[in-house]
């Protein structure tokens, strides 16, 4: 395997960070859905987690398949690590 820069895990783990915060979020949303205070949080971390995502993706290459991310040329799915693996 490859070796990657120190940035790769950075980013990695801001993903991860951010994506614990929206799946939290989403668990007390669904008992608490009139509170505004957290749709307003949700739609932040919802944000960034797609600034992240577009950052993460430009440098070191798509996160998830099925089309919810993009490939570069040539096809670089294959090019790893992939996401999984670290």
């Amino acid at each position: 395997m490859k070796q990657v820069p120190a940035e790769y895990y950075q980013l990695m783990e801001q993903l991860q960070a951010v994506d614990f915060v929206l799946v939290e979020l989403t668990l007390y949303l669904d008992t608490h859905n009139d509170d505004l205070e957290a749709i307003h949080q949700f739609n932040h971390y919802a944000k960034e987690r797609k600034r992240l995502k577009k950052e993460f993706e430009s440098q070191f290459g798509p996160l998830l398949q099925f089309g919810n991310s993009y490939s570069g040329y040539p096809w670089n799915w294959d090019d790893t690590p992939w996401p999984w693996q670290v």
